[in-house]
Formats: C-alpha cells, sequence, structure tokens
C-alpha cells in the first residue's frame, strides 16, 4: 500500500562537504527540537564534493548516529536513486529508512528497501500555486505513524 503524504512535520538538514558530518550533526541537534508526531529527522544527501566515496559514507554515517543518539530515532536518508547506487548502497546504511528522490518515471524500479519516494517536483496541490515535490510513502498509515517521534524526548 502507498499512502500519499500531504504533510507531515519534522526536520530536514541539507549535508554539506565542507564540513564534517559531526560538527553538522551538532549544529542540527542544537537547532532542531522535534515534537511527538513528527517524522524521524531527514539527511538530504546530495553531492560527494571533494570527498572520496569512502570519506563520504564515514561523514554521512557519523551524522546519522550522532542524530539517531539524540533522538532516539533512526534518521531517514534522502537522496537520488543514482547517488545512492553509486555512493551510498553499502550495508551500514541499510538500517537507515530510505527516502528515494527518482522522478518522472511510472514505477520504481529501486531493488532495495525504500519508505518514501519523491516521484515528481511539478506536483499540484490545493491551495498552492506552485509546482510542489509529491511524494509516496511505502507503508501502511499505521506504519507511517509507527515512524514517528514518540513523546517525552
Amino acid at each position: 500500500m502507498h499512502i500519499n503524504m500531504a504533510f507531515c512535520g519534522g526536520a530536514y538538514h541539507f549535508f554539506s562537504t565542507k564540513s564534517s558530518g559531526r560538527e553538522q550533526a551538532d549544529f542540527f541537534c542544537r537547532m532542531v527540537q522535534l515534537d511527538e508526531g513528527d517524522l524521524p529527522p531527514v539527511l538530504d544527501v546530495e553531492n560527494i564534493g571533494e570527498l572520496t566515496p569512502k570519506q563520504l559514507r564515514k561523514e554521512v554515517l557519523n551524522w546519522m548516529e550522532i542524530v539517531e543518539k539524540r533522538y532516539s530515532v533512526k534518521p531517514i536518508l534522502y537522496t537520488s536513486y543514482k547517488f545512492k547506487t553509486l555512493y551510498l548502497n553499502t550495508p551500514e546504511f541499510d538500517s537507515y529508512p530510505y527516502w528515494i528522490a527518482h522522478y518522472y518515471v511510472n514505477s520504481l524500479q529501486y531493488e532495495g528497501e525504500w519508505k518514501f519516494w519523491q516521484h515528481t517536483d511539478v506536483g499540484h496541490v490545493d491551495g498552492i500555486r506552485h509546482y510542489v515535490d509529491v511524494n509516496l510513502f511505502n507503508g501502511t498509515y499505521e506504519e507511517l505513524q509507527d515512524m514517528t517521534i514518540e513523546p517525552d524526548l
């Protein structure tokens, strides 16, 4: 079952290759207060910069582990199909929910497990005049609720 997601609260971080995963995670944790019912933190990784693939994986994993420890929930990894396949398709990332950005295809061909699929950046939503990203959740409404932040963080 796939659920069209109109809106879920939460926090998102765009990963930079200009500072360490630890520095970025520490900043994120200082700035972000999550509330009950929010989605777990999302890390958007879209470029490798001047890092090697091994360095990138290490820094991304550092961010994920620090943020997981702080919020007691596994962060979500957001990246494109191609980027995940090229750089982040190693076993240490398998335990993190994957939000795949893969546009303009009728069905998702990714072989691994995924939780969210951003399938277009030119969607329409009533009340918004501009294009919006449209996402699907790969599961039931109850499974989506089970992913959210629990009380007493």
